[in-house]
């Protein structure tokens, strides 16, 4: 197994930073906004001040330039307070990876700067109500029209939708194009123009408080400047190229709430008392907060390993894999020993493993189902013992 990054004292100060934001300004809040399924925006605002928009953007570009290492730990912690504000991040991170490894400079000039501001907030436009995991089934269509693109079809889930302001969407230029994934285009699109529609807000039973929207683009006009790196047909490998970054950050997404819900059920444990003494000294108890501890670092080390992985510029399809579908399965199976630890508390909104439990089943389908995860790490474990 890779060796797991340390913290510099720069970024031991971030996510400081971070652990202190969680706790005086997330915690006290996030039940109560999601409960309402209300946008948080005044949470967006404070994580737009301490420079989370640019996370992993480069220095270069007014981004913090942080190792993917530092940015999963600064996720595990947000979701420790409320996993929906990291969905907001998720999404305009992974656009902007994407335009700062397959962009032309201009873009990254154009975009990269205004995206780590948070002035540009964006979102990652794939999914179709037919093609999920299955990509190169989209049937959104950009023609080209003189000195721009029009754009049609429909995308379903997307985050971000209606409160962000710039889209990676992914549209077919040469819809007859064998293979299908080649004929796949991707494009930075900013929203004005007449032709998109933001046209339901879906609602969930987890993940609340941020905006998950179906869209629908009618001859809506995107500037050819806007084709991400200038070259039709290469808009799957970019997507595949993103998707590593979105699975560390759900992985570690998994973490986070899970790590929440062991937090809940040991410290309730501790005050609980039945049959003359605190549940916590009860053997069956025990037993659980162990297999739940042990689990969560299985998965934090899992992220971390590919989290370095990626820091090092290798690709970690496999690493990535492993840690999505194992620390979102992981997350699941805590959430739900947690709230029996708690017993029927644990099924109130008086305590917030309730919440935990709802957005844990959002980590095994999010960016990629556990059944794709272990296709992905099948398909790589054959390439590498191959006989």
């Amino acid at each position: 197994m890779a060796g797991v990054a340390t913290l510099n004292e720069e970024d031991q100060q971030i996510l400081s930073t971070i652990q202190r934001f969680v706790e005086r300004e997330v915690k006290p809040v996030a039940s109560e906004l999601e409960h309402r399924d209300e946008y948080p925006h005044g949470l967006v605002e404070h994580m737009k001040q301490l420079g989370l928009f640019g996370a992993i953007i480069p220095t270069q570009y007014g981004g913090l330039g942080l190792s993917f290492s530092t940015y999963a730990m600064i996720i595990e912690e947000i979701c420790r307070g409320w996993m929906s504000l990291t969905g907001i991040l998720n999404s305009h991170l992974l656009f902007a990876h994407i335009v700062a490894q397959f962009g032309t400079e201009e873009q990254r000039r154009t975009l990269l700067p205004a995206m780590a501001s948070g002035e540009k907030r964006g979102g990652l436009a794939l999914t179709e109500p037919h093609a999920g995991s299955d990509v190169q089934r989209i049937k959104s269509t950009a023609r080209k029209h003189g000195d721009q693109y029009l754009i049609n079809g429909s995308k379903m889930f997307i985050t971000n939708g209606r409160h962000g302001n710039i889209l990676a969407v992914a549209a077919k230029t040469d819809p007859d194009a064998q293979p299908a994934y080649s004929g796949i285009s991707l494009f930075a699109v900013e929203k004005g123009a007449p032709g998109l529609t933001v046209s339901r807000d879906i609602k969930k039973l987890g993940y609340k408080g941020l905006d998950t929207c179906e869209l629908a683009f009618e001859d809506f006009p995107t500037p050819a400047s806007s084709l991400i790196g200038g070259q039709e047909g290469q808009g799957f490998k970019q997507v595949m190229g993103g998707l590593e970054v979105g699975r560390i950050n759900v992985a570690a997404r998994a973490v986070g709430v899970a790590q929440a819900a062991f937090e809940e059920a040991i410290r309730y444990a501790q005050q609980r008392e039945t049959f003359g003494k605190p549940i916590c000294e009860h053997q069956a108890i025990q037993l659980k907060l162990a297999d739940m501890a042990t689990k969560i670092e299985a998965s934090r080390l899992l992220v971390r390993q590919a989290a370095l992985k990626k820091d090092q510029g290798e690709r970690c399809d496999l690493e990535a894999g492993m840690a999505k579908l194992f620390a979102s399965e992981s997350c699941e199976e805590v959430a739900l020993d947690a709230m029996r630890v708690l017993g029927g508390y644990g099924y109130t909104q008086e305590f917030p493993v309730e919440r935990f439990y709802r957005d844990a089943p959002l980590m095994i389908i999010g960016e990629g189902t556990s059944e794709i995860q272990k296709l992905v790490i099948a398909r790589n474990l054959l390439k590498e013992y191959q006989i």
